[in-house]
């Protein structure tokens, strides 16, 4: 077993933040040399990679992490981390995440209640500032694990969410790549038929055009689909957009930004420690996206594991 070590293990996805995320990271790092921060930094080369170092570094010893970047290394960060004490059976607990905000998203921290501001994120570092977390982990039908940070959904947001992501593979940086997502997502707007249970109670079964489940409130740059989630209730909250008109569609369309989502009629929302999302036909068995990120096809099981983990915020 490798000494637990006290440094910060940070994460910096180079890519991240339509390629501003080295001159983000330099500002981040002159404050962690003048506020006293320990710390040891690593660079992401490939998809997943960061996962990788997370894993490793926790096997090294260390228990503290920030991922320099957006919501997708934040991710991957969390995943990596949980791998481990998954293979190890390593309580969550002790270990302590945190997000620099250098990407073109973060919701996460939004959710939080941290503020958009790489100085006011260092200076909670090395505050010790945190909280608990709930961990909420998810398994896809082609076997892929991952833990959920704050919102995945799948239907309307996983297919937005594989277009940017296609085009950042591709090597786009723009800010314009989600404007360009949403549009031809909505062009080509199909209703998925799903089954959806929570805690063994069938919540929605039928034709849909989404659905959405949150740790944390805010995803998509600001929309607020779980509006009522809390990252410490022991809840993971659902909200399904059922098929529907048009018009019924626009006149919904502002609770995605109100908040009032949990108030609607027409809209389906719920909460329970765990969610079974499963296809009513092989058309249905859509992609699923974690964080911002693809991870796999339905069906999928989430669950709230009951562990927590140490989150660098604000605290309540």
């Amino acid at each position: 077993m490798c000494e637990t070590k006290t440094e910060w293990f940070i994460i910096v996805n180079p890519r991240a933040g339509s390629g501003k995320t080295i001159s983000g990271w330099t500002v981040a790092e002159r404050l962690l040399r003048e506020l006293g921060v320990p710390f040891t930094c690593a660079f992401t080369h490939y998809k997943s990679h960061a996962r990788e170092l997370a894993c490793q570094a926790a096997r090294d010893g260390y228990r503290r992490f920030v991922a320099a970047g957006g919501d997708g290394s934040v991710h991957e960060m969390f995943s990596g981390v949980l791998d481990f004490c998954t293979e190890t059976g390593t309580p969550a607990d002790g270990f302590l995440m945190a997000n620099i905000p250098i990407g073109s998203g973060n919701d996460w921290l939004k959710s939080l209640g941290v503020p958009h501001d790489i100085e006011r994120v260092v200076r909670l570092i090395a505050e010790g500032s945190s909280r608990m977390q709930d961990v909420i982990s998810m398994h896809a039908s082609d076997g892929r694990t991952c833990c959920m940070s704050n919102v995945g959904g799948t239907g309307f947001d996983s297919h937005v969410c594989e277009r940017v992501n296609a085009r950042k593979e591709r090597g786009h940086r723009s800010r314009w790549i989600y404007v360009g997502a949403l549009v031809m997502t909505i062009l080509k707007l199909r209703r998925i038929r799903l089954e959806v249970s929570g805690d063994g109670q069938v919540l929605y079964s039928g034709p849909c055009y989404s659905l959405a489940l949150g740790n944390g409130r805010f995803s998509g740059g600001g929309m607020l689909q779980t509006a009522d989630a809390a990252f410490d209730d022991g809840l993971v909250d659902v909200l399904v957009v059922p098929a529907m008109s048009l018009l019924r569609i626009i006149r919904e369309i502002h609770r995605l930004f109100d908040g009032t989502t949990p108030q609607s009629s027409a809209l389906v929302y719920r909460q329970c420690k765990h969610l079974s999302i499963r296809p009513l036909d092989s058309r249905s068995a859509d992609f699923i996206e974690v964080d911002g990120e693809i991870e796999g096809r339905l069906p999928v099981e989430v669950s709230v594991t009951g562990q927590r983990i140490g989150v660098v915020a604000p605290r309540a």
